[in-house]
């Protein structure tokens, strides 16, 4: 539907309009009949040009003096009546335009006018993201620092207004509307070609679901990222065709396994999320029985990693029992002494390790206060559910927290601004935890802790020369692609990680390998190898020089 300010501007002004139009014919009308006098005294009658002149700055100023002559007392009496006359028709016009300037309805058409007209402009492809919360305000500071272009949909005017007051750079067009509404949808520009992806993480799993399915059938091209709770819902979203389902229990029971049974690749997992390459004193969890606070979708996702990490564990089921509360409550707020006798009872005093993993984090962080009371020494991992509890965490000196947020926003991220390193970190799961350990020293004997990641592409927008010169059946192997610029004896610090080609991983590929127009190659680098690999594909004379071992 096209934008109704217009209409709404015509139809609120057309009474004020025909007041002011009536008002003016009547005085002009009066003027020109109403004989006066020239300087000569000669009967002189204004014409229609100099009544609507004088009539003008008449009803709009009510100065100026008498125009062309002075005026009889007839028409001094005429004009007399047409200031009250013409003021009251500019004071009704007036008030309505000032009305109209504070209609909300015209506020939302033009709004709704100014976001559309935004979209259409866009001409590289964008993210569709739906909802503004903390989730989504992060991923989008994330992704604007790689200066990818978006469009925000959210219900809540406010959260659209905190938006627009990050004026973030490019220009991120945002509109307050119902994303459930698919004529809202193809607004945003869901239908469009260039609409590259469509993000959806908001906690309402039923939500979530709707709005995938309205995506996929108004556009079964673009990639759809969205956040799940549960391993039925997992299932449901693959099975129409979403190209991305995150589930952030499933990965902290992925990576509560991997912790215990391969530490190494946990910590190459981590690593691609900017952890250093080195496991700290305090990340080593400890061996023997571990209590989890909480049996609900994270404490079910939890028991899969425990179980097959072979860990004694027991679970306290954090639902209410007290009889104070109504019936059917299903709050998780209850006193201390509640939550310390179910601890008791599950021989918090000897356990290794306790997860609180409800969905309240003042009930974690009472949870980790009380097991700490009873038994100091126990390691202590927290489910975080909102970002901006993080700093209460780490206060609480909390060994491990896991933030669900933070988590999602990850591996969104990743999908959109980093897809390899995703595919990387799946492909981990086929490897023992020997291979990781060779890996992470590898990298570190070569760029050290705190090791880059990169991804590059070889075609003709990013990599010219070598997209050129593979045109001409050039051979180019990735070990021409590590000498340096400077000295072609030399090797830059790079490592590539992986290779995909017709979308199939190769990981680790040699000196030897021979490169494609096509492939994506996922790199570990620093800085400066990074900046001088970029040169190497872009140049056709650093090409030349890296491929030769001399100048052109």
């Amino acid at each position: 539907m096209e934008s109704l300010s217009s209409w709404i501007i015509i139809r609120r002004l057309r009474w004020p309009f025909l007041v002011i139009v009536v008002t003016f014919a009547i005085s002009i009308l009066g003027m020109v009949l109403i004989p006066g006098q020239d300087d000569q005294g000669n009967v002189y009658h204004l014409n229609f040009f100099d009544a609507f002149y004088f009539v003008s700055y008449m009803a709009s100023t009510i100065g100026f003096g008498e125009s062309p002559y002075a005026f009889t007392y007839t028409q001094k009496l005429w004009v007399s009546f047409n200031i009250y006359l013409t003021v009251i028709g500019w004071f009704y016009g007036i008030g309505t335009i000032v009305a109209l300037m504070q209609d909300e309805v015209l506020h939302k058409e033009l709004a709704r006018a100014a976001f559309k007209k935004a979209v259409r402009k866009i001409r590289e492809p964008f993210v569709l993201i739906l909802g503004y919360n903390n989730a989504t305000k992060e991923l989008i500071r994330k992704l604007s620092e790689q200066n990818m272009r978006m469009v925000v949909l959210d219900r809540d005017q406010q959260a659209i207004n905190a938006l627009i007051l990050e004026n973030y750079h490019p220009h991120i067009p945002a509109y307050s509307a119902d994303v459930l509404e698919s004529e809202i949808l193809e607004l945003a520009g869901i239908r469009s070609k260039n609409c590259h992806s469509v993000v959806m993480l908001f906690e309402n799993d039923e939500k979530n679901t709707r709005l995938a399915l309205i995506c996929k059938h108004m556009n079964k091209h673009t990639e759809l990222i969205v956040r799940s709770s549960s391993s039925q819902n997992n299932d449901f979203l693959k099975g129409i065709g979403v190209n991305h389902v995150e589930n952030p229990f499933e990965v902290i029971s992925q990576r509560l396994y991997l912790s215990l049974r391969a530490p190494n690749l946990w910590l190459l997992e981590m690593w691609v999320y900017g952890h250093i390459l080195k496991i700290k004193r305090r990340e080593v969890l400890p061996e023997g029985r571990y209590i989890i606070y909480g049996y609900g979708r994270m404490g079910r996702a939890l028991e899969n990693g425990l179980k097959k990490a072979d860990i004694d564990y027991t679970f306290i089921d954090a639902r209410e029992t007290s009889l104070n509360l109504p019936p059917n409550s299903k709050s998780e707020l209850y006193k201390e002494d509640e939550i310390e006798e179910k601890l008791m009872n599950a021989d918090i005093q000897n356990a290794a390790l306790i997860i609180a993993g409800t969905r309240d984090d003042l009930i974690n962080l009472a949870v980790i206060a009380l097991a700490k009371k009873h038994n100091p020494d126990i390691y202590t991992i927290s489910r975080e559910n909102e970002m901006k509890d993080m700093h209460i965490f780490q206060a609480a000196r909390v060994q491990r927290h896991y933030v669900l947020e933070q988590i999602i926003v990850d591996k969104a991220y990743n999908y959109l601004a980093m897809p390899l390193a995703n595919i990387f970190i799946g492909m981990l799961r086929d490897y023992d935890d020997i291979w990781g350990k060779n890996l992470v020293e590898r990298i570190i004997a070569k760029m050290g802790e705190r090791a880059m990641l990169c991804e590059k592409q070889i075609d003709e927008a990013s990599a010219y020369a070598a997209f050129n010169e593979l045109q001409k059946e050039t051979k180019i192997t990735i070990g021409m692609l590590k000498h340096r610029r400077e000295d072609y004896i030399l090797e830059n610090t790079l490592i590539f990680l992986m290779v995909l080609r017709d979308n199939k991983p190769m990981l680790l590929p040699d000196n030897n390998f021979e490169i494609r127009i096509g492939d994506k190659m996922l790199i570990v680098c620093d800085e400066e190898s990074r900046e001088d690999l970029e040169y190497i594909v872009e140049n056709y004379y650093e090409l030349h020089y890296v491929m030769q071992g001399y100048e052109k």
